[in-house]
């Protein structure tokens, strides 16, 4: 029988999901087959069970029913002694040999130990709290005790993701599949992912919740292949109850990663298991990602949370300001939600240091010493450029096509004002280095960091590069 389930399914299925398959005993009509863990055990029912028992009906006419039941993984199992034999069912044995046949095939197959009455795939039994499942804590990311509801600040720009978020922190069944939430550095997607997580946890403890970065799920997946450990990999994320995955665009151009999540993913939504993706842009803008995969990304609710609006901001500093037990003057809340447009993270940042200093040097917060504090920070913001802007303008001034920013071609009257304009972005933004190699047609960080070493290196040697630098910095902030 494992000979012929070999030859159908091939070598490496069967090696994955089959050969850890014991046979339990035959029950009148019904045959039992153990299975080690539970997601193998739902894996086999819902890939392989029909066809398992269509080659047992063929071999034993009397076999009407298959019944895959868990047991506890036997990690040494001395071979049984000859004169205890293993049970055929009726006239055939799991290898589909006779009697006379089964001592040649035997000897691979783990030791056989009466079946026990476990739950069935069909009906899982409820996952066990996060705390207690092997592996979770080692694989989900701590969550922020701060970043709940009741701190979220809800105004026009982000109550769609906010309602959709609770409905799924609020929901036993899955309500959206997946829940894709997506928009700007420091804008709240963090805030919304934990406190989904926290709300689960809260409510439901029962349920298996993994929160990781795509980051993070791609060092567990390259590590699973180094210690050629990727069937523990896919029980651990193929399992859980609710996987979120947050900064998901971080594993585009990664194509083994991509292809695990892609099969992760479906596994979860086949099974009706919740997932929660975050990014930055929207499915269909992510770039680097497969096609198939930003389809499926797409199939739920995505939520977009745009940029803060100035009622939204002065609402976030005031609930900040009151949760620090601080009077501050109400102009000065004022003036940093009309002077800090950014996100939400600049905005905490800068009230948390106006506070600090009112603190250290005993000085009370006013307008004026708020604009002495945040001088700095306040003249960044005075003028943002964006990396769009830049590549058009350096486009413009080198008269190369716009589209030659993200095209391959590597002649240097192309090459060399796209390095330009990878410095230019990385001096006059505060976009991440990998954030500025996806823009320029999804290149890699490396290639954005030696941009900005050659052009540095060629401002130093050649005094006219030098200017034309200098005036295209100039022409960009003002």
């Amino acid at each position: 029988m494992r000979a012929r389930l070999r030859e159908e399914v091939g070598e490496t299925a069967f090696r994955s999901w089959l050969a850890p398959l014991a046979l339990g005993g035959l029950a009148g009509s019904e045959l039992t087959i153990l299975v080690p863990t539970r997601f193998l055990c739902d894996w086999v029912a819902t890939h392989y069970a029909d066809r398992i028992r269509g080659l047992w009906t063929a071999e034993n006419p009397q076999i009407h029913a298959i019944d895959l039941a868990m047991k506890a993984p036997v990690l040494a199992a001395p071979s049984p002694p000859a004169a205890t034999p293993v049970p055929p069912p009726a006239a055939s044995s799991w290898s589909g040999k006779h009697e006379d046949e089964a001592e040649d095939d035997g000897a691979d197959l783990p030791a056989r130990p009466a079946p026990q009455p476990l739950a069935r795939p069909q009906s899982l039994p409820p996952a066990a709290p996060a705390a207690q499942e092997d592996g979770i804590g080692t694989v989900s990311a701590p969550l922020d005790p701060r970043f709940t509801f009741d701190n979220f600040v809800v105004g026009k720009p982000n109550e769609l993701a906010h309602a959709a978020a609770r409905r799924v922190g609020e929901a036993s069944t899955v309500t959206f599949n997946p829940l894709f939430l997506y928009g700007g550095v420091g804008l709240g997607k963090t805030h919304l992912m934990h406190a989904i997580a926290h709300m689960i946890r809260l409510r439901q403890p029962q349920r298996k919740v993994i929160y990781l970065s795509a980051e993070k799920f791609m060092y567990q997946f390259i590590r699973a292949l180094r210690f050629k450990d990727t069937m523990a990999f896919k029980q651990l994320f193929r399992s859980v109850d609710v996987l979120m995955i947050d900064d998901v665009q971080f594993i585009s151009g990664k194509d083994s990663t991509q292809e695990e999540f892609f099969h992760t993913f479906n596994a979860l939504v086949d099974q009706n298991r919740q997932v929660i993706v975050s990014a930055d842009k929207s499915p269909s803008d992510l770039e680097g990602l497969e096609e198939r995969l930003r389809s499926r990304l797409g199939w739920g609710l995505v939520a977009d949370i745009h940029p803060t609006n100035y009622e939204l901001r002065l609402g976030i500093l005031a609930t900040k300001a009151e949760s620090m037990n601080t009077k501050i003057p109400t102009k000065v809340l004022e003036f940093l939600a009309h002077k800090i447009t950014s996100n939400v993270r600049e905005l905490e940042g800068a009230l948390n240091r106006i506070v600090a200093h009112s603190d250290l040097v005993g000085r009370a917060i006013t307008l004026e010493s708020t604009q002495e504090v945040l001088y700095d920070l306040l003249r960044a913001n005075d003028r943002r450029v964006s990396i769009d802007e830049i590549q058009k303008k350096v486009a413009e001034h080198y008269t190369i096509k716009l589209a030659d920013m993200h095209s391959a071609r590597r002649v240097r009257a192309v090459a060399r004002p796209r390095q330009v304009a990878m410095y230019l972005c990385k001096m006059l933004t505060t976009r991440s280095l990998p954030e500025i190699g996806r823009k320029f047609g999804g290149r890699d960080h490396t290639t954005v960091l030696h941009a900005v070493r050659k052009v540095e290196e060629l401002r130093a040697v050649d005094s006219s590069f030098d200017e034309d630098i200098e005036l295209l910095r100039r022409m960009l902030e003002n």
